[in-house]
């Protein structure tokens, strides 16, 4: 259950992250960003991050952080598809690299005894 909330968390983080750029995108000065597209942003971030909390009441840190690296690839894939931008193919590898750790940590926390499961 706690890595449900830890992955509808990421979600929300990363929706959050677009909703911000949208809000961002055009705007200068500070009295600019506030509007909706920021508002919604900041409470999509919050409802994430309260979902990290409950997570961290039950498991370890080290469990629960990898997750911050799948909203960074969520984040990154949200680029390409919503917002359509256009990273290079370098920086494509980078998140392929990043997935991979975090299949690999995901497979050790996996086998390892149950000190931390939920």
């Amino acid at each position: 259950m706690l890595y449900v909330a830890l992955l509808v968390g990421s979600a929300l983080a990363a929706a959050g992250q677009v909703a911000l750029k949208v809000g961002a995108t055009g705007h200068t000065g500070l009295l600019g960003l506030i509007n909706g597209s920021v508002v919604l942003g900041v409470g999509l971030l919050g409802a994430g991050q309260m979902l990290w909390l409950l997570a961290l009441t039950k498991l370890p840190l080290y469990v629960v952080y990898p997750f911050t690296l799948v909203t960074l690839a969520m984040v990154f894939a949200a680029s390409l598809w919503i917002l359509g931008e256009r990273p290079s193919l370098l920086m494509l590898g980078g998140c392929a690299i990043i997935c991979v750790g975090v299949l690999v940590l995901g497979y050790a926390i996996a086998i390892e005894p149950t000190s931390h499961s939920a």
